[in-house]
């Protein structure tokens, strides 16, 4: 199949262009390389990709209406990965506009090349944050999810919305996907693993919210990649026991589905750190603080929907997923 995937140059995007590629499909890669973290370490994810003849990149931002219009109506694509977003919570404060440019107008862009030109499958990527003060644990997305506690959560709540409009309305088949806390080889330095690496091997004290009484469902990288794999080729389809008399929001009427893909085992803040430190061989000067504005204290996927449809089972085990980032670490820094 030819497959778009955005964001192609970030984190998930590219480990799941490796993936596309090395299963035989053709891939087109968009990103605009913004600098909304390091650009070089976005170049050097795409200099992994750019030497394989089945792989093009496009650089475009996806809130380029004409050229987004252009690319799909050439292009035709089979289906499209949708990863490109401004990421990030805490920045979404500082920054909400570039949180509407992208995750909003960008969303409706693809939502419209796809109706366009009849593409058979949208999988997007859509966030655990999207919970925001639900308390009910695992999360499950058949539970509402009407308090958004981030202008982030809340463009990426938009997008399940709109997502589900253009499946009832114009049988679009769409997917999204509520990550959770995805980590590994190449990953985000915005994200707690690369700052908590960064800072500890710096002698530097690493900042600890919420005094540490904090959970997360961290997933390893592999675990999301094979997720995204294997509903992309699981189509969405309609819900025929569906009923607006006690409307599920996880499915519908039309070809619309959600899922969470999520380690379904959170663990604690301060053991994260403590396999961090054992495997640099170094211990964390912490500095404990309060809660962040926007933030939640426990994140638990269920994942039920996702292994009963699609085989989805994650089976990375932290301490396992941890060593393999801190190998990468230290390789790509050159750190002894």
């Amino acid at each position: 199949m030819k497959i778009l995937v955005t964001g192609a140059a970030g984190f998930i995007g590219y480990h799941v262009s490796l993936a596309l590629l090395a299963r035989g499909d053709t891939v087109v890669g968009l990103d605009n390389l913004n600098d909304y973290y390091s650009v070089q370490l976005k170049k050097d994810r795409l200099q992994q990709l750019t030497p394989r003849s089945r792989f093009r990149f496009v650089e475009m931002n996806v809130a380029d209406i004409d050229g987004m219009r252009r690319l799909m109506e050439a292009e035709k694509f089979d289906r499209v990965v949708h990863l490109a977003a401004q990421a990030g919570v805490r920045y979404s404060m500082i920054n909400p506009q570039a949180y509407i440019d992208a995750n909003v107008v960008g969303f409706v862009n693809i939502l419209e090349g796809c109706r366009a030109t009849n593409v058979q499958h949208l999988v997007y990527a859509s966030s655990s944050s999207v919970y925001g003060g639900n308390t009910a644990m695992p999360f499950s997305v058949h539970d509402n999810v009407d308090h958004p506690l981030s202008l982030y959560a809340a463009t990426k709540k938009s997008n399940e919305l709109l997502a589900h409009t253009y499946s009832h309305l114009y049988q679009l088949p769409t997917t999204g996907l509520r990550f959770f806390t995805v980590y590994g080889p190449w990953g985000r330095p915005d994200m707690a693993m690369f700052l908590f690496a960064e800072a500890i091997l710096a002698g530097q004290p690493i900042d600890v919210f919420n005094h540490g009484k904090m959970r997360r469902d961290m997933t390893y990288i592999d675990d999301i990649v094979e997720g995204v794999v294997r509903t992309l080729d699981h189509i969405a389809r309609p819900n025929p026991h569906w009923s607006g008399d006690a409307p599920d929001p996880g499915t519908s009427t039309g070809p619309y589905r959600l899922y969470n893909i999520g380690n379904n085992k959170p663990i604690e803040l301060l053991y994260l750190i403590e396999t961090l430190e054992r495997c640099l061989g170094r211990t964390a000067e912490k500095r404990f603080l309060d809660m962040q504005p926007g933030d939640v204290p426990e994140t638990y996927a269920d994942v039920t929907d996702l292994t009963v449809e699609t085989g989805f089972r994650p089976d990375t085990p932290i301490e396992v997923g941890i060593e393999r980032f801190v190998n990468w670490y230290r390789g790509y820094f050159g750190i002894a």
